[in-house]
Parts: structure tokens; sequence; C-alpha cells
């Protein structure tokens, strides 16, 4: 069985993206990884090319004028995913604000073994902890999505979904996939406060279009304000090993009253459902587990 291993940058020393502990994190399981590197401003394009032997860097350019809901976000992850080696029978996605901890490593490839030859299953869809503030709290609102597929089969068929959140394949249809009891640890909310401002206003210029101007972009200087989340809690669990040295080097301090949050009555009210039945109502799925 062979594995390959996808992502796609551009910016990440500007942006504070945890890009190399993200592809270190899927590494053990994968025979190559793909990064697509987008003309950068920084030296993102020698991060990468430095990882490991079994790293292979496509250059790439962004197109400009795909501005709108984040859409050349999917078009990047396309190039990736097309650039990988035509005989892998699996695919494993990994965005440049994520890892997986080697915990589960063993689980989702056992998964792949398991379902390679089923032609029902297209992917496997992971489990996620949104990190929020700093890595000891994770958002545990209704807001925030909880499953997301992250593997795919080697199939042209299937392409990135949207802003590359998720996949589809053919004419818009959903993905057949498989869950695995695995978590995808999502780092998109925790930076230092000032870079996390940086980030989330490159996050306004892509999603944004026209919509995004600088006036509105000089209004959001400084620090990025990390009380505004509606609900946190205590994260307890550990860490990827790949994450180590970005954790013990943090250079700011976040804190949280736990009593305290923001969310309105019917956000309580999801919350309070989910707790009681492990379902979230009206929760968006864009895939279908077989």
């Amino acid at each position: 069985m062979k594995v390959s291993g996808f992502t796609f940058i551009r910016n990440a020393i500007k942006y504070d993206y945890p890009i190399v502990e993200a592809v270190k994190s899927i590494l053990p399981i994968c025979d190559e990884v793909v990064v697509a590197v987008g003309k950068s401003d920084d030296d993102t394009l020698a991060l990468m090319s430095g990882i490991d032997k079994k790293v292979r860097v496509i250059e790439t350019e962004w197109d400009e004028t795909l501005k709108a809901g984040g859409e050349v976000l999917a078009v990047e992850t396309n190039k990736a995913f097309a650039a990988v080696d035509p005989t892998a029978d699996w695919c494993f996605y990994i965005q440049g604000d994520e890892g997986i901890h080697e915990q589960y490593l063993d689980t989702v490839y056992a998964a792949m073994q398991q379902f390679r030859s089923n032609k029902q299953v297209d992917g496997l869809l992971f489990k996620y902890l949104h990190f929020y503030g700093s890595y000891d709290y994770i958002a545990n609102s209704s807001k925030w999505y909880r499953n997301e597929i992250r593997v795919i089969k080697r199939d042209k068929n299937i392409y990135s979904f949207k802003d590359a959140q998720g996949f589809r394949k053919g004419n818009n249809e959903k993905l057949n996939v498989k869950a695995v009891d695995a978590f995808i640890y999502h780092y998109g909310w925790v930076r230092e406060p000032h870079a996390m401002q940086a980030k989330y206003n490159n996050f306004g210029r892509l999603w944004g279009a026209d919509a995004w101007s600088d006036d509105a972009e000089r209004k959001y200087t400084g620090a990025f304000d990390y009380t505004q989340v509606d609900s946190l809690q205590k994260f307890t669990g550990t860490h990827p090993k790949a994450f180590a040295e970005r954790i013990a080097r943090m250079n700011w301090s976040f804190d949280r009253d736990m009593s305290f949050n923001n969310l309105k009555l019917k956000d309580k009210l999801k919350n309070a459902v989910e707790k009681l039945t492990g379902t979230r109502p009206f929760d968006y799925k864009n895939y279908r587990i077989v």
C-alpha cells in the first residue's frame, strides 16, 4: 500500500504557520508528502525544502483574482493533489495549521488497509480538536466543525471543495467515508496575538475579496482580541511530538475564566443536546458516512 501526503502553503514564516510540524506529523505513514509552495514574501520555499527527503516541493503562483470565499485555497490544494504519486492508494491531506498525534497513526493506517479495496469508500473522516488562544484550551461550542475528511483515495474525480475545508467528487457529489477514531488537532487560532491579527487580516483578503479594503484592515491592527470567543474548555491531553518544540517556545500568556461564556441561548441548547445525545442538532455534514 502506498500513501502520499499533500498540502499547500504560502508565507508560512510571515504568518507563523506550523506547516513544518504539520508535515512532520503525517510523515511516519506517508511514502511522500507533496507541498505546493506558493510564491511568498519570505523564505517559505527554503523552509519546506529542508524538512525531509520524503517531502517533495512544487512551486506555484496563487491566482490573486480568486479572493472570494477562499476559493484560491481549494485551487492550491488541487495542485498539490494532482502532483502526488499516481500509483498511490491513499492521500493524506493536512492543512498548514493542523497536526495529528502519533497515537492515532496506527489506527489511520489500519483503516487505510481495511478499506483500500472497498470501492464504496472514498475517504476517511476524522474528529477535530480546535485549539484557541493557547495550547491549553479548546473551543467547545457548536460553531466549530466536529468532523472533516483528511484521507482520500487517489481518484482523479475527487477535488477540493469551496475553501479547501473538505472534498467532493464528480458533479458536486459528497464523498462516501468511514469514520476513524482519530483526531486532527487544529491550531489555526493559536498564535502570538500580533501574529494572529496579521493572519486574521490575511484571511480577510482571501475571503472578503473587494469587500476587504485597506481602510477595513487598518481597523484591525495590533494584538488580536482572544476574549471574543464564545466558550472554551481546558485541554488535559498531550500534543503531537512534532509540535513539542513550537509549544515549548510559546512566548505569550493566555488564561480564561471557565465559568464565563458568550453563548447565545440557541447555542447553549445545542450544546446541551450534544452533551446528552452525542448528536449535534442541524450539524453541517460535507460527507456521507457508509
